[in-house]
Parts: structure tokens; C-alpha cells; sequence
């Protein structure tokens, strides 16, 4: 709940992703966009019916185009629930989606699951643990930049997410620290 997917949405442009209390991203969400304006004819295709459309998701097991941002939301949810289960654990395994839009810049972004220290309901008693291995798993590649998201209702000093990725960058040379919810901060 710092405002990871929020973030990720406003480099989109649209509400897409799941949103809900506990975790919610079970499983990483591998979000590649794809600059596509108006006029290509590399990915507008009439075949695919692609031609006429604004801004479109696929997702990397099928061949069906999403134009309905909230469709993709949707999908996400359902595809979670395939391979993480309903028991709110997380798995390692990805989605992939590619989101073709004139307003986006090529980029590939990858929405983790949120750490958290304490099971509830039906997750396992490791869940922090099982986090932190697939969060290690994207961030320790030294190709990739962090975005390290906190609320800044929080106290910055004591942000997990800057505390891991100090562990992997401890230069802090591909860390972004990214404030969210300025809103509630008080004067």
C-alpha cells in the first residue's frame, strides 16, 4: 500500500492494475511498453484488428488484444489466481504484458509484490521470506534500476524498500527513491 502500482499506472496512463488490501501483486508483473504511434504499421495490424486502436494490451499466452483497460485488469486478476492459487501466496512465475500506446516511451517494468512481515489468512508463515527471494531475484541484476517506493507518510529512515536496495546497491548508483501519497502528509 506505498503507491507501487499507482506509480506504475501514471507511466501509462491508465488504472489497470489490481488494486485491494494485503497483497495484491502475488506475482511479478512484467509490464513491457511498446511506443506505437498512430501511424505504425509494424503493430497496427487489420489482421490482428489493431489497425483502428488507440492503446491495446496483449498478454504473452495469448493472442487476444485488450483495448479496455479495466478487460486488462480483469485479466490480471483472473491470470494471478491461476498461478499464484487464491490463497493470497506469491509465486515467482510472471505475467508478461505488452502495452502498445503512442504515449508511452519503450520500457520494461516489472511490479513486484509488496513486502510484508506477517501472514494473514491462508498465507504461508514464510511469506516474507518468499517476497524478499523474488524481489532479490529482479533487483540484484545490475542492469536493472530500482524504483525503491515509499509513502511519504512514513518515515523515509526506516523505508524497507531503500534498506533492500542499498543491499544490492549499496552506492545507490540505479536506486530511485520515489515518494508517494504527498496528500497525506500534514503540515
Amino acid at each position: 500500500s506505498s503507491g507501487k502500482s499507482s506509480t506504475l499506472e501514471s507511466l501509462v496512463r491508465h488504472s489497470f492494475l489490481p488494486r485491494g488490501t494485503g497483497i495484491v501483486t502475488r506475482c511479478p508483473l512484467v509490464l513491457q511498453l511498446i511506443h506505437c504511434p498512430l501511424k505504425d504499421r509494424v503493430y497496427r495490424k487489420k489482421e490482428n484488428g489493431t489497425d483502428e486502436i488507440e492503446e491495446w494490451g496483449k498478454f504473452n499466452y495469448s493472442d487476444e488484444i485488450f483495448s479496455d483497460f479495466d478487460d486488462i485488469r480483469d485479466e490480471i486478476q483472473n491470470r494471478t489466481n491461476v498461478i499464484a492459487g487464491s490463497n493470497k501466496g506469491v509465486i515467482k512465475d510472471s505475467i508478461n504484458l505488452q502495452i502498445f500506446s503512442p504515449y508511452v516511451v519503450n520500457l520494461t517494468l516489472v511490479d513486484l509484490p509488496g513486502l510484508t512481515k506477517i501472514a494473514v489468512g491462508d498465507q504461508p508463515g514464510d511469506i516474507e521470506q518468499q517476497i524478499l527471494k523474488i524481489v532479490m531475484d529482479y533487483i540484484k541484476n545490475p542492469n536493472s534500476i530500482i524504483l525503491a517506493v515509499s509513502a511519504a507518510n512514513a518515515d523515509v529512515a526506516t523505508s524497507e524498500s531503500l534498506k533492500i536496495a542499498k543491499e544490492v546497491d549499496p552506492e545507490g548508483k540505479r536506486t530511485l527513491a520515489i515518494l508517494t501519497k504527498l496528500d497525506t502528509v500534514g503540515d
